[in-house]
């Protein structure tokens, strides 16, 4: 069955960027369905051709090395495009004549959303009042972008929303770090290795670090940033997904349900922080320079720094911390979740200068993705003294020299495919803001912890790291360890 992609918001920066050399690289891969077709929508006034050759520039830029002329010629004969505005109903009416005049028979579609987020309910109203969310010849699905609402109260109105046009089988609410290959890897690792899951536990981990630095500061999305905050932008979607999949159990099998069931029941686990909660187990920090940033009030407290503590209250997990952590303004690039087990019981060695730190195990998600065991040896031609030594794993060094694929060629893929074990439920969407709702107040009230300043390309703000050290750990503060 062919299927057809309708991106709205078809002349943003998403589009160009991410989609459609995304959709590229599948269609040389062979992997889109035969006979695919891609539909842009926006106000901008293109013809077919005009938004094809605009669209090879981009694409060529954005593929790189592997951009070919002559598949690109063939891949651009399925690109299309239709003028629409979002808020008038009558132009979806005409994108619904447009659809049936280039497809033939049954017909699945995707509706791609890559829009701003206010837009979103009315982009899925008008296309459930022109009948495009039927599914009777054909599936219907749509992918929302983040962020989904700005508080649980916005997301569950959104939801309400999405699910008088859509069922929510039909609903694919998308995070591109879900479609990195190191996060799904976390199920082979944990999952296919009996060395590794009988130690994934409160009797051998001592705590989780989960780690997004960003060496970027806010820039031209300081208007935006400034209404966000550190926590909406990233701990609400992206730290806490990669929390979830860390924490979760086995599923029996490898479905979308039941992995989604998994993962929602680590956020039921999560404990809720209350009264001293707010100021004890969080740290909130703000880069120097952020007040001249164009469009930030002189008086902003809005955090571009934050560290949570949270516990989740399972079997699994009982009693073992997991410290989540982002920053703009940072040392560096990185994304990375440090399993850092527990010391051995009893140290043999008295003359160490030190004791061992204890095993860490290291999954880098970016920027080169891979996985650092770090393990103690003996230290050569010596008396018994012992260092940290490695083993490195990098996908980059497995791929046979290809660049490993985009995460939006994957979430795309399994969207086509119906395929919704990297997508977020709406269960999962509301419990994710019922966690950070509270510490956003909290922050927000005169009881807020102190907001500690920082210098652009550090570790955040020096506080954050005397806290750790006050709980007898220590930052994994080490910029990509595989390059």
């Amino acid at each position: 069955m062919a299927d057809t992609i309708v991106i709205f918001g078809a002349s943003g920066d998403l589009t160009s960027r991410k989609l459609i050399p995304a959709l590229y690289q599948l269609f040389v891969k062979g992997r889109l369905p035969e006979a695919s077709r891609i539909v842009g929508v926006s106000r901008s006034d293109f013809e077919h051709q005009q938004w094809r050759d605009a669209l090879r520039k981009t694409t060529a830029e954005f593929a790189g090395d592997t951009f070919d002329n002559a598949q690109w010629a063939r891949f651009s004969e399925t690109i299309f495009y239709q003028p629409g505005d979002i808020t008038n109903p009558a132009d979806f009416v005409a994108l619904g004549g447009f659809l049936e005049s280039i497809e033939s028979g049954e017909c699945g579609r995707v509706y791609y959303l890559s829009t701003m987020p206010q837009l979103y309910e009315t982009a899925i109203t008008n296309l459930g009042d022109a009948g495009l969310s039927d599914d009777s010849n054909g599936f219907r699905r749509v992918i929302i972008e983040k962020p989904f609402g700005t508080d649980l109260k916005t997301a569950k109105a959104l939801n309400q929303s999405i699910h008088s046009s859509f069922r929510e089988d039909q609903i694919y609410r998308i995070d591109h770090y879900l479609g990195k290959e190191t996060v799904q890897n976390i199920f082979a690792l944990r999952f296919a290795n009996s060395i590794f899951e009988p130690l994934w536990n409160r009797n051998y981990v001592d705590h989780v670090q989960i780690t997004v630095a960003e060496e970027v500061l806010v820039g031209r999305r300081a208007g935006y940033y400034d209404t966000s905050g550190i926590l909406r932008d990233m701990f609400q979607n992206h730290l806490l997904q990669l929390l979830m999949i860390t924490a979760m159990e086995p599923p029996a099998s490898y479905d979308a349900a039941l992995v989604r069931d998994e993962k929602v029941k680590v956020l039921h686990g999560i404990r809720r922080m209350t009264g001293g909660d707010f100021a004890s187990d969080t740290v909130r920090g703000q880069y120097a320079g952020y007040l001249d940033e164009e469009g930030v009030p002189a008086e902003s407290l809005t955090e571009t720094f934050a560290v949570l503590k949270l516990y989740c209250d399972n079997w699994r997990w009982q009693g073992v911390p997991f410290y989540l952590r982002s920053g703009k303004g940072m040392s560096c690039r990185t994304t990375q979740i440090v399993i850092q087990f527990k010391q051995v019981p009893y140290v043999l060695f008295d003359d160490m200068p030190k004791p061992p730190i204890g095993n860490r195990l290291v999954i880098q998600v970016q920027p080169a993705e891979g996985i650092q065991m770090h393990f103690e040896t003996k230290v050569p031609d010596s008396e018994m003294r012992t260092r940290t030594s490695t083993l490195d794993f990098s996908f980059q060094g497995t791929s046979g020299g290809k660049s490993l694929p985009d995460a939006y060629q994957r979430l795309l893929l399994d969207a086509l495919n119906g395929d919704a074990s990297l997508f977020a439920r709406s269960d999962e969407v509301e419990l994710a803001w019922s966690i950070i709702d509270p510490i956003i107040a909290a922050w927000k009230s005169p009881a807020a912890p102190p907001l500690h300043r920082y210098q652009k390309g550090l570790w955040g703000p020096d506080e954050a790291a005397v806290w750790m050290h006050q709980q007898h750990r220590e930052w994994f503060d080490v910029c990509p360890v595989l390059r």
